[in-house]
């Protein structure tokens, strides 16, 4: 055997070349790789001439004919029948036995072996075998056999590297589904979508670990619904085939990144016709701008909006989506590559479609079409050559071989041209390395479809047996094709999935799967690739009730098996149900069983079966919940599994799942939750649900109100059954109603009875008797169920829960028999004694309840005095009270009520009257008084003339009255409706006749038997032939004249008659809605109208009206327009928006975004409830009845000016990077909801707030707060618009912060320590995206560091070098020593920042002038990058004036301090440094120097500088601001007092900014007593006008001006601050600026002259002149008679001072002619040479800046004249001299 061994083994060099050859040859192998590989057993493989190579090492296996895979189609198996096996064989044994004796083994054929094989050993025998006779035969079976057969792919072929092409067929949050060729399926995580995605996913993750929510895997931002869509084709590379993988189900990963996707491809490649993968990176305006994922940056990728995928809109296409593309060609310079995404459009391009031209042959990726030469045809499928150059096969379903009809080589012929689509392209490893296909939906890329349109899952749904599946081919290995009813659809049954039993091989004329034969078969699946149902003829397939999640119904009783019982900490937690193989449900501990099970595994054991109905399922999680609650599963009603099923009225049981106070959550099937409202709950009434109701607890309820849109349902339990008779019962009861009912409860507080009618009503024990309480209980213990009581009066009524409220007190039954329990306003009178109860009592009034929840007030001076002297008044509430009537305000529907007599109508007088004579009576026949009887007609003249009445006289002495509504008769009579009475004079004679009494005092209408004393006048009427109006006389609809009393708060009060009064609600005034703007000119009081009658009940004696007109149709939402004007009115007024009626059944809402112009003027407090407005209709929703009103001015106004922030109705009107403002409607944990518009929301996600990280985020905002940000991305079909909040997004000149990539190798940088380990520091580098990274302890310091906690705390601030960046591993490195910034010093500038400012030139030296220009600090402080300020010093000039008092800006926290304590400060500081090097040199030394440039950033860092600086108020100060940044208030507090302590008493300047420091600190932080107590220790130890001053000026600061006013107050009686002008001005300024009481501050000049010194008057008059300059609420010509006065007063001296400040003031308002006026009157005036010199400068720059060129050369010919004229003075002076 040693030759043979020696043989195989340069066999197996030589086919090393071989493998991989591209020659044209039909290469086998893969085939023959395994057969080398293995240890072949069979008698052929173990005599071969050759044995395995080296590269492939042998093991044990099966023969050739085993090693393909039997489950199809992953490779498939054998194709040999049994008598091939056996011939097989034969030959074997025959050449083993021909070389054992020497001769040449006969050919075996492509089963064995291939040509090549057998050649190569041909060659190497040096014996020659010659052909027998029958060598034509031989020859033509060894080239039939010697092509291997066609193979499919497998999991064993798919290695990675390899590319496919696919379709999608799933979609989940966290990976796609992709059908590949042959039954394969692969998946794409989220990681190898896109790099877009991926670092989407990176921040989402990076977000959640700094938020502590890393346990989460959650990815709501990143949804890959968005990104694709089920059916699109794309091209995926393999990642992992899972052999790897000690799981037993095998999984490939995909990738679908276009870098390699795209691999081999280059620019030349990318010709017309090619096919690739790209990914979209940038959102354009036109188009998208695609990653081609090639090694050329240059070369660059657009996708058209015109091009996306049909089904696909561009608005929709986001970043990250992948999309396999067609190339269309390059432009000019062939920089940018034209795409296509649409398929369809691809399809219809024919010519160009296919691939013509290939630079490469890596062009022919998954996805390219092209034409295709047919090289050998056979029954498993074809072989062909691209361009003659490229192999390429396809297997037995992809070329058409499987389909029904002519066999593939009657189809076919070699040679013929036909078109194919590469489906995948493995590695060069395996010979077939590229397979086509040839049908047709991958040919157009589009899904398998008939011809009706429907897809074939549609047609033949998963799951469904076909009852008579044909079959019409047999492949003995493999399995059948069959019919399965689907025209152009077949169906494949692998040969695994026939029987139970193991079938090795199919005959495709005998057995019971032969051709033509039918069965009964189940659809296990499809695959759109392939385009093939997926069939299972096995009988417990057949059988089993469902095959995958989906097919499982919501609400179906199925039948299972329990699998485990699942235990927790409580016991057992629920239950795993089997239902079929593979599919297991959960049964929740909540439906275990109707009752709550103690001991669960008692009742439930492993295997046991159980009946359940699915609650719900959720295929995406492949989760099932089940119940096993008997009243659920054997319940008969068709379960509620949709919202748009459930109509109201509908009765179904529920689960209830939380209970509420109001009510509780009822949850059905599915998702179908609804609400239970506590008085649907049952028909009594209950208090606390939770005492009823458990949660678990099942309840059969019925349906009330249900919007599907909404997903709302309310619902209750009370029965249907009478419902609509009791609820017509319920509405004629009235309140007042004497009733009886029968009791059908009696509870601890009430009892419930049940009325006639099956009405339920609830009497309470306090209205029982009109007794004790003690009697009240007595009366409910005797009361029994089923006791009938009588003589009940109804008090109120619920409608809603149509129960009624009852009282038996008799007081209140003996009322309501009369008629006098009043239950609206309309029916009290005044003086009327009403009985009623106590509602409610308060600290000085009582609240008396009558009927309808009719409330009375009852005040304290109503009472008797022993009433006011008694605890609660004697009173309880419950008790029965009877009280008179004192008042009565109609417009707010309130009335007053008194206990104590009137003593007036105590004693009744006697009528004496009745017998008076008339004097001068007006008719000339009555005699006396009791002539005018009731009825009689009589005359009356008129006495004046009123807006509602004419006061008329009878006679002398006897008055009446006609009120406005019983003058006219018809409505012609009335020449102005406006003002109806004008038209009647005063002494005109009116025929009347006499209705009763008007008490002109109490205003009551009384029958005419009701005389009284001198109050009473006569109530008229001029309709002398009518009869009077009742309102029994009203009928519906009936149009009658009224006029109007007055106006409430959202009705008109108006008069049909004297008796006869109703209202008209205020939209119903008129139907033009301009009118209902102004109200008082529009509808004055007086003013007729005709109004109709819209309701009237006269039991109640309520009337209500309209005056719209009879035919005007009620404003309804589908009457509304955008842009309609209307006039509304405000009902409701919340934080966020105003509810305006617009109509009785009509109202809308009025958003944030919808008050102003100006959203930060937007104040739903400036409106007033019950104002009319004038709105316009912006949207409206019909289906909701919504209704979306603007306020906004430039909506309603014509002449408005343009609006600030624009009206946004829709998501289209926004466009990306537009800058917006809104409102934030909602914090959610993913981010916020701002308000654009009134149906416009945009979202912020949390990486947008801000550039930095924020931990507690949710705490910077909160509900309507105004905000400002950038649109990023819009979406036009789903309206969803998001913004950005970042200032770098917002910011033009925004600063980025550092990355990474921004580090380099010996960068200095600043930072804060963030962790501090053993083994080193981690710092956090300042301004950047919170890069940090470690300084090893071996960095730190120069020298050994042996604790590195001891040097270093979390937050110290640090200056650090980067020693080395690893941008891959994302690691930088830090170092610390001081030796590394021992030159950094030498280079750093000590420069001054600032402006140099020119100055003019000073006034003369004799000027006196001293104004205060207030308290004025130059300031210096360390900012954070260690920069220095420049000083701000400034000269005192007299000639600026003071522009306010007090020193009003906020308080510097940062204590800053003056030039010269900073340099002492810097000295000490020096000093302490010197001696801490001695110490520690080399750590101390750069530590210091960090403090020294970047300031403490710790509480360490603050006590090492307080070592050297104790007396520091600026060091003091800033520890306080320290503390108070971490809240601790009484750590600051108590620091403060440490520095008093301190600080040396000599140094009373810095003790008195502490001082200072702790009065913010308690004005802002403390209580008013714990800034008194300070303020009061600071007088003690401190000057105390000075402190004085400063706490006004804290208080203007902080806004407390009543504080600040008081206290200036109190500054007046101290004698030393009153006698400084400072203190005066103070105070003007004050009043005038921010109290806004400018006579005030003028008043109190003439009391500082008084307290001020003689020689300061000029200075204090010429500030308050200053002041009326300088303040808002000053008068400027009030400021120029001041200092035209002062100028007056000191003319004979030259006060250039008052000159100066006059002219700036004027200056400042912009007065220029005053300001020229002024400099031409100081030209005249005679000045030095110096003040001339700065004059003439000053005149002329004023003049360059706002005059003209003929105005300045008039000032330079006036310098010049001047000048001439000084010199002639000067000449003649030195002459006079020298005389």
């Amino acid at each position: 055997m040693a030759p043979i061994k020696r043989a195989a083994e340069n066999d197996a060099g030589r086919l090393k070349p071989a493998k991989h050859s591209t020659d044209n040859r039909p290469a086998k192998r893969q085939r023959q790789t395994e057969k080398q590989s293995s240890d072949s057993r069979s008698p052929a493989a173990k005599f071969s001439k050759t044995e395995p190579s080296k590269e492939a090492p042998a093991k044990d296996a099966v023969s050739v004919l085993r090693l393909e895979e039997k489950a199809f189609p992953r490779g498939g198996a054998s194709v040999l029948t049994p008598i091939e096996h056996k011939q097989i064989q034969h030959e074997a044994t025959r050449d083993v036995l021909f070389e054992q004796s020497g001769g040449k083994p006969a050919a075996v054929g492509d089963l064995s072996g291939s040509e090549d094989d057998e050649a190569t050993v041909s060659k190497k025998s040096k014996k020659k075998v010659k052909k027998g006779k029958g060598k034509e035969r031989e020859d033509t079976k060894e080239k039939s056999e010697r092509l291997e057969k066609i193979q499919g792919l497998s999991f064993k072929r798919l290695t990675p590297g390899s590319l496919v092409l696919g379709q999608i067929t799933q979609i989940t949050s966290k990976d796609l589904a992709l059908a590949l060729p042959n039954n394969i399926t692969g998946y794409v995580p989220l990681t190898e979508i896109s790099d877009t995605v991926t670092q989407k996913v990176e921040k989402l993750l990076e977000s959640a670990d700094k938020s502590e929510d890393s346990g989460s895997d959650d990815f709501e931002d990143v949804e890959p619904r968005k990104l694709f869509r089920v059916g699109q084709y794309l091209r995926a590379y393999v990642i992992s085939n899972g052999s790897d993988s000690t799981k037993s189900r095998k999984r490939i990963e995909l990738s679908l990144i276009p870098r390699l996707t795209n691999v081999g491809l280059s620019a030349i490649d990318l010709v017309e016709g090619c096919f690739v993968q790209a990914a979209v990176v940038s959102v354009e305006d036109y188009g998208f701008i695609m990653d081609l994922g090639l090694e050329d940056k240059n070369l660059k990728a657009f996708l058209s909006s015109k091009m996306v995928p049909a089904d696909t809109t561009a608005s929709a296409v986001e970043e990250g989506s992948v999309f396999l593309c067609f190339i269309l060609g390059k432009n000019a310079d062939g920089s940018i590559v034209k795409l296509c995404a649409d398929h369809q459009k691809i399809a219809n391009l024919k010519k160009n479609q296919f691939l013509s031209t290939a630079p490469s042959i890596n062009v022919f990726l998954p996805g390219t079409s092209m034409n295709m030469t047919v090289t050998d045809v056979s029954s498993s499928g074809l072989r062909g050559q691209v361009m003659g150059m490229l192999d390429v096969t396809s297997d037995m379903i992809h070329s058409g071989a499987a389909q029904a009809g002519k066999p593939l080589h009657e189809k076919l012929s070699i040679g013929q041209k036909v078109k194919a689509r590469v489906l995948f392209k493995l590695p060069k490893g395996d010979s077939q390395k590229i397979g086509v296909s040839l049908l047709d939906h991958a040919l157009t890329l589009s899904a398998p479809s008939l011809k009706k349109g429907k897809s074939p899952v549609e047609q033949l749904p998963i799951a469904t047996i076909v009852e008579s599946a044909k079959v019409v081919r047999v492949e003995p290995t493999l399995g059948l094709f069959m019919d399965v009813g689907v025209p152009g659809i077949q169906g494949f049954a692998h040969i695994s999935r026939l029987t139970e039993k193991k079938i090795d091989m199919l005959s495709t004329d005998s057995g019971s799967f032969k051709e033509g034969s039918t069965h009964r078969a189940r659809v296990i699946g499809f695959n759109p690739t392939d385009g093939l149902f997926l069939m299972s003829l096995e009988e417990r397939v057949l059988e089993q009730p469902y095959l995958r999640v989906e097919d499982i119904p919501i609400g179906q009783v199925v039948k299972g098996t329990v699998e485990k019982l699942l235990v927790n900490e409580k016991g057992v937690g629920g239950i795993l149900v089997t239902l079929a193989e593979g599919i297991t449900g959960l049964v929740p501990e909540m439906h275990m069983a109707d009752v709550h099970l103690q001991h669960p595994e008692r009742k439930f054991r492993d295997g046991m079966a159980v009946t359940a109905r699915v609650l719900s399922t959720n295929p995406e999680k492949r989760t099932i919940r089940l119940t096993l609650k008997k009243t659920l599963v054997n319940s008969d009603v068709e379960p509620w599994t949709s919202y748009e099923a459930i109509t109201p009225g509908a009765q179904a049981p529920g689960t209830l799942v939380n209970i509420l106070d109001n009510g509780a959550v009822v949850q059905f099937y599915g998702s179908i939750r609804g609400f239970l409202p506590v008085a649907e709950m049952s028909e009594a009434f209950i208090a606390n649900p939770k005492e009823h109701f458990r949660v678990g607890q099942v309840v059969t309820v019925r349906a009330i109100n249900v919007d599907a849109e909404k997903k709302k349902l309310t619902l209750t339990c009370k029965d249907q059954a009478g419902s609509d008779e009791s609820r017509k019962a319920f509405q004629e009861l009235k309140i007042g109603q004497i009733v009886s009912g029968t009791v059908t409860e009696v509870s601890p507080a009430a009892i419930n009875l049940e009325l006639e009618g099956g009405l339920k009503g609830i009497l309470k024990n306090e209205q029982l008797t009109d007794g004790s309480e003690n009697k009240n209980v007595s009366a409910a213990k005797k009361t029994r169920v089923g006791q009938k009581l009588h003589d009940v009066v109804i008090l109120e009524k619920a409608d809603r829960q149509q129960f009624a409220t009852l009282s038996s007190k008799p007081s209140l039954v003996k009322a309501a028999k009369e008629g006098h329990l009043p239950s609206t306003i309309r029916q009290v009178e005044e003086g009327k004694t009403l009985a009623g109860f106590v509602r409610n009592i308060t600290g000085d009034q009582v609240f008396v309840q009558f009927g309808g929840r009719l409330v009375g007030l009852l005040l304290k001076t109503g009472m008797s005095e022993e009433m006011k002297n008694t605890e609660s008044f004697g009173l309880r509430v419950g008790q029965s009270l009877s009280a008179r009537v004192l008042s009565i305000d109609h417009s707010r529907e309130r009335f007053l009520l008194t206990l104590r007599e009137d003593k007036a109508e105590a004693v009744p007088k006697e009528n004496t009257r009745s017998g008076q004579e008339l004097v001068k009576p007006v008719d000339g026949k009555s005699k006396t008084i009791a002539d005018f009887a009731l009825g009689k007609h009589t005359v009356a003249r008129v006495k004046s003339v009123k807006d509602v009445q004419l006061n008329v006289v009878l006679a002398d002495n006897v008055q009446g009255r006609i009120h406005i509504s019983e003058l006219f008769t018809k409505w012609e009579d009335i020449t102005d409706p406006k003002h109806p009475l004008k038209q009647f004079k005063v002494g005109q004679l009116i025929p009347v006749r006499i209705l009763g009494i008007h008490d002109a005092r109490t205003h009551r209408f009384l029958p005419i038997s009701h005389r009284t004393g001198t109050h009473s006048v006569y109530e008229l009427t001029a309709k002398v032939d009518e009869e009077d109006l009742t309102i029994d006389n009203l009928a519906l609809g009936s149009t009658w004249i009224a006029f109007i009393n007055n106006f409430g708060p959202h009705c008109a009060f108006v008069s049909l008659s004297a008796s006869v009064h109703g209202s008209i609600d205020l939209m119903d005034l008129s139907s033009d809605s301009s009118l209902l703007g102004d109200l008082a000119t529009n509808f004055p009081v007086g003013s007729a109208l005709q109004a109709r009658v819209k309701a009237v009940e006269p039991v109640e004696n309520k009337l209500r009206l309209t005056a719209t007109p009879a035919n005007a149709v009620p404003l309804s939402i589908g009457d509304l327009n955008k842009g309609q004007k209307l006039s509304g009115r405000i009902t409701k007024i919340t934080d966020r928006s105003l509810i305006v009626q617009l109509s009785e059944a009509l109202t809308g809402t009025v958003t944030l975004t919808e008050l102003a112009d100006d959203y930060s003027q937007a104040n739903t407090s400036a409106h007033k409830k019950n104002d009319i407005v004038q709105v316009v209709v912006v949207d409206f929703d019909v289906p909701n009845k919504k209704v979306f009103l603007s306020l906004r001015p430039s909506l309603t106004q014509k002449s408005a000016p343009a609006a600030k922030d624009r009206h946004i109705s829709s998501a289209t009107q926004l466009k990306v990077n537009d800058v917006v403002r809104g409102f934030v409607k909602n914090v959610a944990d993913v981010g916020l909801f701002v308000a654009l518009g009134p149906r416009v929301t945009g979202f912020v996600r949390v990486a947008e707030l801000s550039d930095s990280y924020i931990k507690d985020w949710k705490a910077s905002y909160e509900v309507d707060q105004l905000v400002r940000g950038k649109v990023t991305a819009i979406d036009e079909a789903t309206g969803n618009v998001q913004l950005s909040l970042r200032a770098s997004v917002l910011d033009k000149d925004y600063v980025p912060l550092l990355t990474i990539d921004d580090l380099k190798k010996g960068m200095i940088v600043t930072g804060k320590v963030r962790k501090v380990e053993d083994f080193g520091v981690f710092i956090v580098v300042d301004n950047s995206r919170n890069v940090s990274g470690l300084c090893h302890r071996s960095e730190i310091a120069n020298g050994p560091v042996s604790n590195v906690k001891q040097l270093y705390d979390e937050g110290d601030a640090v200056k650090a070098l980067v020693l080395q960046v690893d941008k891959e591993k994302r690691r930088v490195s830090f170092g610390l020593k001081a030796s590394y910034f021992k030159h950094e010093g030498d280079e750093s500038s000590d420069e001054e920042g600032g402006v140099d400012v020119e100055m003019g030139e000073a006034e003369d030296d004799d000027s006196d002038v001293d104004i205060d220009l207030g308290d004025v600090k130059s300031a210096e402080s360390d900012n954070e990058d260690g920069a220095e300020d420049s000083d701000a010093s400034s000269n005192d000039d007299d000639n600026v004036p003071r522009k306010g008092g007090l020193n009003v800006g906020g308080f510097d926290w940062t204590g800053a301090i003056s030039d010269g304590e900073q340099e002492a400060n810097d000295s000490e500081a020096e000093q302490l440094l010197k001696k801490k090097k001695h110490k520690k040199p080399t750590i101390q030394e750069d530590r210091t120097g960090d403090l020294d440039r970047n300031g403490p950033q710790s509480v360490a860092d603050f006590e090492r500088l307080l070592l050297g600086q104790p007396n520091s108020s600026s060091l003091w100060i800033q520890y306080m601001a320290f503390q108070l940044s971490l809240s601790e208030v009484d750590k600051a507090r108590a620091i403060g007092d440490r520095a008093l302590k301190t600080i040396n008493m000599l140094d009373q300047d810095e003790k008195m900014n502490v001082w200072i420091a702790l009065l913010n600190l308690e004005n802002a932080y403390g209580s008013p007593e714990t800034l008194e107590e300070v303020f009061t220790r600071a007088c003690q130890y401190s000057d105390k006008n000075e402190m004085h001053s400063r706490l006004a000026s804290i208080y203007i600061e902080s806004g407390k001006n009543e504080e600040a006013a008081a206290l200036f107050t109190r500054m007046h009686k101290l004698k030393d601050l009153t006698a400084t002008p400072t203190f005066w001005l103070n105070h003007a300024t004050f009043l005038m600026t921010t109290q806004n009481q400018p006579d005030a501050a003028r008043a109190l000049l003439a009391r500082a002259t008084q307290s001020v010194p003689k020689q300061q008057h000029r200075q204090l008059v010429a500030r308050f002149g200053a002041l009326e300059y300088t303040s808002p609420h000053g008068d400027v010509e009030r400021g120029r008679t001041v200092f035209e006065g002062l100028l007056d007063a000191y003319t004979q001296v030259h006060r250039w001072d008052l000159w100066d400040m006059y002219l700036d003031l004027e200056t400042s308002k912009g007065e220029m002619a005053q300001a020229r006026g002024l400099f031409e009157r100081m030209a005249k005036r005679p000045m030095k040479t110096r003040r001339a010199r700065y004059f003439f400068k000053r005149w002329a720059k004023f003049e360059e800046e706002g005059g003209d060129k003929k105005a300045l050369e008039r000032v330079q010919a006036l310098a010049k004249e001047w000048v001439e004229k000084h010199a002639e003075r000067k000449e003649d002076e030195d002459v006079e001299m020298e005389d």
